[in-house]
Order: structure tokens, then C-alpha cells, then sequence
């Protein structure tokens, strides 16, 4: 395994860009906790800084697609660094109008609006430089393993920073800090770019464009329904963990669950790309995809909080190798012109299936037994194979993305 993943970082180029990646992506990590309890502490309401962080949530996730349209047609040399200064500039007009009481709420809305507007598409950027970089798919499906193992774990230490910087210092110290890392990180992966790959097609119609689009997303459904169906089934099953551990003991007994999930979900990666599959990714993904709903389902029949943490264990051995080969099938199916914007809209459904189950199984709580909504979880991840084309037999995959 481990030589494996040396290969992937002994291409050349390919430690740089994964370096760069990572510090631009931890700021992704850090600032959500830190501007959360910034606001908190500004505010004095936790139910007003969860509507800043929601603003800045929502307006990101509507424009992430636009915004990795704009790197695919002007290339990432011209668009990630206007993008990340924007960003950076927002994010420290947080810091300082949180770094003390007084602050009219609005400002704080509107300066979270427009941090979502200019937020990089970083994870898609570097899928898409990965791409570029590794020709050969067995070596690729590995890049895009590890990162996106490398990119869960930062999801997990950005909070972990985040909170050591509010004990010490003030939640607003991490809003600053995410500034430095997503401003550093995204000027150092744009200059990694070679400069061949930083021109794109500026000349193209705004109809073309949208037919484009359309017919990317048509042939693209069933990665886009697994990422959505996972976003939906992880959304609900982090809140619906919360509730569990209250009724079975403290709230704060969730960090367990969620980190026999992250831990599963690492190892699943790390295996995904170390073994030499001879299967389809679209057989992949329908399998990965069935397994990670039965995995939920069965968080219904869980009658303690150590048996929940076990399945959420065994769910999140599927959670990064299915993320990971949506991200494979989608650019399999992506023009190469079409790759970042693709990458992109993985990330949206994932994101927008988070979101809409979260709210929905919120409301559900108080109407439903637990362990009914426990069991509602998997059905969206389990509708998503509805997506899924006729099994196809062993073969090459690229073969298999260009038929649809």
C-alpha cells in the first residue's frame, strides 16, 4: 500500500500540487468551528451565528459550479488568485468585526454572502490537476484515494486547530488563520499549474455552455446520485447520532461515533486505492453505494451507543471509497475542458444532499420513533442505485464511462 501511494507523490509535480492542496484545504477545516463561535461570541446566540454560517453555506454551495466553470474556461492560473484574495479579504472582515462585541448583524450576514461567493473550488482544481498529472488509471484511481482520505482527515484536524485557537486565544484568531491558509495554499497550487493548462476556452457561447453543461450532467447521473444519496443518508445520520447519544447518555458521546466513522472512512480510501480492481466503476459505485446504505439501515437495529459507533465503523468503510470513485466516474465521463466544473458538481450534490436531509430529519425527530428516522437515513443512498446503468462485466473502465 504504502508504495503504492509514494508512486502517486514520486510523479512529478505531484507532491507540490498535493502540498499546496492541502494547506488551501485545511482553511476549509478550520473556519467553519472558528467563525461559528466568533459569531457566537459577538453575538451572544447561537442561533444567529448558526444563520451566518448557513448564508455563507448556502451561497457557496449555489455558486461552487459557476466558479469551477470559470477555472475550466480562463484556467487556474487567472481565476484562483482573484478568487482566493476575495476570499481571504471577506474572511478577515469577519475576524475584525468579530474580534469584539458591537457588530450590526447584517454586516456579519453580508460579509458571510460574500465569503461564499468567492470561496475556491480547491477539491475539484486538484482532482482535475490530478487528472492532468497521472496518465495512468490504476495510478490515478490512487491520487484520487488519497486525497480524498487526505482531504477527510483535514475535515477532522481543521476543527480539532480551530477549538485549540478559541481555548487559547478567540475563535476570531482561527477566522484569521483560515485566511492566511486558503490565501497561501491556493497562490501556491496556482502557480503549480504549468502555464500550458492556464488558458482555457474563453471563446465558447453562453449556449453552448448550457448545452454543455446539460449533457454532462445527463451522462454523469449516477455519480451525481451516489454523492447526493451519500450527502442525504451522512447528513441525516450525524444528527440523528447527536439524539442517539443523548438518549443513551451525553451529547457530547457523538465524537465516538463520528470517529469510528472518520477512521472507517480512512481506512476504506486507503484499501480502495491499494487494491488492483478489475471491476467497472460503475459496478464499483453501485456496490459501494449499496453497501454504505445497508451499513445505515442497520444503525435502526442499534441498541446501544458502542453497537451504533461499530456500524458507523462498518458505514464508513464505504463513505470515501464512494466519494472516490464518483469523483473517477465523473471525470472519466468529463471532457477534459469539462473536469474542474465537473468535479464540482460531485461536490454540490454531496453537499446539497447534506443540507436538505439534515432540515428534513430535523423535523422528522419530533414526529417519528428514533430508530424509524435511523432507518429513513439509508433510503436516500439506497434510491440513489435507481441511477445506476445495467452491471457491466469486467473491463476497462474509460470504455465503460464513454458509453454512459
Amino acid at each position: 500500500m504504502s508504495t503504492s501511494y509514494w508512486a502517486v507523490l514520486r510523479t512529478p509535480g505531484a507532491a507540490r500540487l498535493f502540498g499546496a492542496a492541502m494547506i488551501g484545504r485545511l482553511s476549509y477545516g478550520t473556519v467553519s468551528l472558528s467563525l461559528l463561535l466568533a459569531v457566537a461570541a459577538t453575538t451572544g446566540s447561537y442561533a444567529r451565528a448558526g444563520w451566518v454560517m448557513a448564508v455563507l453555506s448556502t451561497v457557496n454551495v449555489l455558486l461552487f459550479p459557476a466558479r469551477a466553470g470559470m477555472v475550466d474556461r480562463y484556467g487556474p492560473r487567472r481565476v484562483l488568485p482573484p478568487m482566493a484574495a476575495g476570499y481571504a479579504l471577506t474572511l478577515l472582515g469577519l475576524a475584525a468585526a468579530t474580534w469584539r462585541s458591537g457588530t450590526p448583524y447584517p454586516v456579519l450576514l453580508v460579509l458571510a454572502a460574500a465569503a461564499g461567493v468567492f470561496a475556491p473550488p480547491l477539491g475539484p482544481v486538484t482532482r482535475a490537476q490530478w487528472s492532468r498529472l497521472v496518465t495512468d488509471p490504476e495510478l490515478r484511481r490512487r491520487a484520487y484515494s488519497l486525497d480524498t482520505v487526505a482531504e477527510e482527515l483535514l475535515y477532522v484536524t481543521g476543527p480539532l486547530l480551530a477549538g485549540v485557537l478559541a481555548t487559547v486565544a478567540r475563535p476570531a484568531v482561527g477566522v484569521l488563520l483560515s485566511a492566511a491558509l486558503v490565501l497561501g495554499g491556493t497562490l501556491a497550487l496556482a502557480v503549480s499549474v504549468p502555464r500550458e493548462t492556464a488558458t482555457g476556452g474563453a471563446d465558447s457561447s453562453s449556449g453552448d455552455e448550457v448545452s454543455s453543461t446539460r449533457g454532462l450532467l445527463s451522462r454523469a447521473r449516477q455519480p451525481l446520485a451516489a454523492a447526493a444519496g451519500a450527502g442525504a443518508g451522512l447528513g441525516a445520520f450525524g444528527l440523528l447520532a447527536v439524539v442517539f447519544a443523548g438518549q443513551h447518555g451525553r451529547d457530547a458521546d457523538v465524537a465516538w461515533v463520528e470517529a469510528t466513522l472518520a477512521a472507517g472512512s480512512a481506512i476504506g480510501g486507503l484499501a480502495l486505492g491499494a487494491v488492483n480492481w478489475r471491476m467497472a466503476a460503475g459496478n464499483r459505485l453501485t456496490i459501494l453505494t449499496a453497501v454504505l446504505g445497508t451499513a445505515l439501515a442497520l444503525a435502526a437495529l442499534a441498541p446501544s451507543l458502542p453497537v451504533l459507533a461499530v456500524i458507523a465503523a462498518f458505514a464508513g468503510l464505504a463513505v470515501a471509497p464512494t466519494l472516490t470513485t464518483a469523483y473517477l466516474l465523473t471525470d472519466e465521463i468529463a471532457a477534459p475542458e469539462q473536469r474542474t466544473r465537473a468535479g464540482a458538481w460531485v461536490n454540490t450534490a454531496f453537499n446539497a444532499g447534506g443540507s436538505l436531509s439534515t432540515a428534513t430529519v430535523g423535523l422528522l425527530t419530533e414526529r417519528l420513533p428514533l430508530s424509524v428516522c435511523l432507518l429513513l437515513a439509508a433510503v436516500p443512498v439506497l434510491a440513489a442505485l435507481v441511477a445506476a446503468p445495467s452491471w457491466r462485466v469486467f473491463g476497462n473502465e474509460r470504455a465503460v464511462a464513454a458509453e454512459g
